[in-house]
Formats: structure tokens, sequence, C-alpha cells
């Protein structure tokens, strides 16, 4: 890997561990030429399913939508990002052992919500809002009376 710093060839691993539930391996790297040092992230690239879209259109799936769903139904909420990466990468390798080649985006979805009705109720409610577009207060309502039901059968 070439130094960003001075674009040298010739670097060093100092240290090298595992980060983020072992999903990368984090290493700190040291320019031979100039001594800077500087962190590097290896992720295995992986072929993850093609998501459909409601509209029909396919692309490829990308963590990064995952994570910002969850940041935004999560604003203003007590959950730490921690918490928020640990959801995202739960809801990747969920999609890598589904084993298909293609995944609708209705279902994805579906997976966000559980996460999030486990992780903190306002949230699930505000991205359930969204994502099953509710159109009047009754919706809404309804939306929280089952989640109350879902509650206290837990209980």
């Amino acid at each position: 890997m070439h130094c960003p710093f001075c674009n040298a060839p010739e670097t060093k691993v100092v240290d090298s561990r595992l980060a983020t539930e072992g999903i990368q391996v984090r290493r700190r790297r040291e320019c031979v030429k100039c001594g800077e040092r500087y962190t590097t992230y290896e992720t295995a690239e992986l072929s993850l399913p093609r998501v459909i879209k409601s509209d029909g259109n396919r692309e490829r799936f990308e963590e990064a939508k995952i994570r910002r769903g969850l940041i935004k139904a999560l604003e203003k909420r007590p959950v730490e990002s921690d918490e928020i990466d640990r959801v995202a990468n739960q809801i990747t390798k969920r999609l890598m052992t589904e084993g298909v080649r293609e995944i609708s985006s209705q279902v994805l979805g579906e997976w966000v919500m559980d996460a999030l009705r486990d992780l903190d109720q306002v949230a699930y409610v505000r991205f359930a809002s969204v994502y099953r577009s509710f159109q009047d207060v009754n919706a809404f309502r309804e939306e929280v009376e089952k989640l109350v039901q879902a509650t206290t059968a837990k209980s």
C-alpha cells in the first residue's frame, strides 16, 4: 500500500486487530520513507444479493443505506452509534446467510423494522411511518397499538 502522505510504495504494519465484531481488520501502518502513521481497514469483498426495489429495478446491496435509515430513525434517541453499527452488520450477515441471489427491498425493510422494534420503539414507529407510508393518524395509531400489544405479550 502506498503512503497517503508521501506516496512511497513501502509501508509496514505496526499493529493489527479485529474491528466491528470481527468483520474488519484494523491495521496501523507506518511509512518506511517518511515515518508517518495511518490506519487502514480491511474487509472481505463478498458477493451480496441484488436488491429488487418496489419499482422492479435492481441494484447492488449497500450496507450504508441500511445504516443511513437506522441513523435517521434513531435521530435524537438515546442509542449509541455502536448499536447502529451492530444492527447494520447483523442485517448484512443475515443477508449473506440467506444464500439468495436477489432479495426484495420490502424484506430488508421488515428486517430493519424488526431490529428497531427491539432497539428503540420510538425509532421503530418513525421508520414504520415512512416505510409503510402512513396516510393518516389512524394508521399511525394502529401501528402503535400493535407495538404495545406485542410488548405486553413479551412481558
